[in-house]
C-alpha cells in the first residue's frame, strides 16, 4: 500500500499566492480554499493535518474578522488540526490573538517559502507525535499491567498409593 502524502489545506484568496504555496508544498496533498465555508467543507471531507490560513478572507478581505471566524470554526470542528496563520497584517495584536485562539503559529507576508516550509514541517511533526501518543495510550489501555496482582495455582498433587 503506497504511503499517504501529508495533507495540507491552504486557505488563501490571492490566486498568485495560492499557486506559489501549492508549488512550495508539492510533496504534500495540497487542498485549496478561497473562503471560510469552502475551507470548512474541505476540512470535514479531507481532514488535513495542517492548515495555512490567511486572515484577510472575503467578504472582509481588508480586515481580519473573517479569518478569525475561520480559525475559530476550524479548531471547533477539528481541534487537533495545526493551523498556521499567514497574513499581510503583521501587527503583534493579530499574532497574539491568533495564538490565543489556538493557532500553532503566525507568519507574516511576504512569504519566505524556506521559513514557511520549516514551520509546516514542524506542524506535521507535531501532528505525527500526537497521533503516536494516542496509539500508545490505546495500546496501554488494552494491556493493563500496572497494579496487577496475580496468583499461580499449585500443581495438583499426585495421589500416592495407599500403604498397607
Amino acid at each position: 500500500m503506497p504511503e499517504q502524502k501529508p495533507r495540507i489545506l491552504i486557505v488563501e484568496d490571492d490566486p498568485g499566492l495560492q499557486k506559489q504555496l501549492k508549488w512550495c508544498f508539492d510533496g504534500c496533498d495540497v487542498l485549496q480554499a478561497t473562503q471560510r465555508e469552502e475551507a470548512l467543507v474541505a476540512l470535514r471531507r479531507h481532514e488535513p493535518e495542517v492548515v495555512l490560513l490567511d486572515l484577510g478572507l472575503p467578504p472582509d478581505a481588508e480586515g481580519v474578522s473573517e479569518g478569525f471566524a475561520a480559525l475559530r470554526e476550524i479548531l471547533r470542528v477539528a481541534p487537533r488540526t495545526k493551523v498556521i496563520v499567514v497574513t499581510g497584517r503583521s501587527d503583534r495584536e493579530n499574532a497574539l490573538n491568533a495564538v490565543a485562539l489556538g493557532a500553532m503559529d503566525f507568519f507574516s507576508k511576504p512569504v519566505d517559502t524556506d521559513v514557511l516550509r520549516l514551520m509546516v514541517e514542524r506542524a506535521f511533526h507535531m501532528a505525527g507525535l500526537e497521533l503516536e501518543l494516542d496509539r500508545l495510550r490505546e495500546a496501554q489501555a488494552l494491556m493493563p499491567v500496572e497494579g496487577i496482582v496475580a496468583t499461580a495455582h499449585a500443581a495438583p498433587k499426585k495421589a500416592t498409593p495407599a500403604q498397607p
